[in-house]
């Protein structure tokens, strides 16, 4: 073989060892239109213990655009970081007002999340991507169908790896795993441990499965289920105690969203976590199939609370991204 022949493939052989190097995604245009009032038809902004700061509806003709599951804002509220359940990753900037309301997004970009081999998932109950967490420069994604965890570079998400399940696959259902995954502050009872929690999957007595990564079987604890609502997502406060986002589902025009506050310190192995509804709503209120939440610190020292919802890819149903302000020692309560 001639040197040129060999030094090409070399190389060839250098690439298919290493994967599809990471490249920056074209944008995608994101159209947006406002959301001023959460409640129809009423100006009021106080929700329990919430207070409605803005919102949006948006879309794209990139049909990659469906099924966000998850988001994480970065550098205080000014980008975001989203994972798909079709498998992709959705990032870019939060458009806002003069008054800082959001009303739209900038710089969107789209791009298959990879698998180890350095390839696009190839079916469905691969790509399912429900839970995402930023651990330092880390992101973790947590998988439904197929269930699993792993851990990718979040600056540029490339070959992944893999993170040891803390909950036995056999006790996961294929469509009601892992769908919460959260870091927790360092400052924390937890010492920034991450947690996940299933949407579904309970245990004997019908609470959900949940647990501290990195404590194997011995991290296990669970969170009491009520019957018609299932958990999405969930977040840490910056004090350490746990905000859990749940969906109810009773047939089209039933929906609704609530969201528990649990302790800090109940969040142990072994322990049956609860905590009060901070907020609850339903179809009177701008709502959707809400999938992700997170939490962060606006300039003025605010905690801030992020929502965006899944359209299953549906003409029916519509991608919604809401912001709201914690009240602490605000009364919780329903949304009337």
């Amino acid at each position: 073989m001639s040197r040129s022949r060999l030094r090409a493939a070399t190389a060839l052989a250098l690439l298919l060892t290493l994967g599809p190097a990471w490249a920056e995604p074209a944008a995608t245009r994101i159209d947006a239109q406002g959301i001023g009032q959460f409640r129809i038809g009423s100006a009021e902004t106080r929700f329990g213990a919430l207070d409605y700061l803005g919102g949006f509806s948006y879309r794209s003709n990139d049909q990659r655009l469906e099924g966000v599951s998850a988001i994480r804002m970065q550098e205080g509220g000014r980008r975001f970081l989203t994972v798909t359940d079709t498998g992709y990753w959705f990032r870019g900037a939060i458009r806002r007002d003069a008054s800082g309301r959001p009303v739209g997004m900038d710089d969107a970009r789209i791009d298959p999340i990879l698998d180890a081999s350095g390839a696009p998932p190839r079916r469905k109950g691969e790509a399912d991507a429900e839970g995402l967490a930023l651990d330092g420069d880390s992101a973790l994604v947590s998988f439904e169908r197929d269930a699993r965890i792993e851990r990718f570079d979040a600056a540029r998400p490339g070959r992944p790896t893999a993170v040891p399940l803390p909950i036995p696959k056999r006790e996961l259902r294929s469509n009601g795993g892992l769908e919460t995954i959260a870091v927790s502050p360092k400052s924390s009872p937890l010492e920034g441990a991450a947690i996940v929690v299933a949407e579904q999957s309970i245990d004997g007595a019908g609470n959900l499965l949940a647990a501290i990564l990195g404590r194997g079987d011995a991290g296990q604890f669970t969170v009491r289920k009520d019957k018609v609502w299932s958990a999405t997502d969930g977040a840490f406060l910056p004090g350490g105690d746990f905000l859990l986002l749940e969906r109810r589902y009773e047939g089209f025009g039933r929906i609704g969203m609530r969201i528990r506050r649990i302790a800090a310190a109940a969040i142990r192995p072994g322990a049956l976590v609860d905590g009060p509804v901070i907020m609850e709503a339903d179809f009177g209120n701008e709502i959707d199939n809400m999938e992700g939440l997170d939490v962060w610190t606006n300039e003025r020292g605010e905690t801030i609370l992020s929502l965006v919802s899944d359209d299953n890819g549906s003409f029916f149903q519509r991608n919604l991204y809401l912001e709201f302000r914690l009240r602490e020692g605000a009364q919780a309560g329903r949304t009337p």
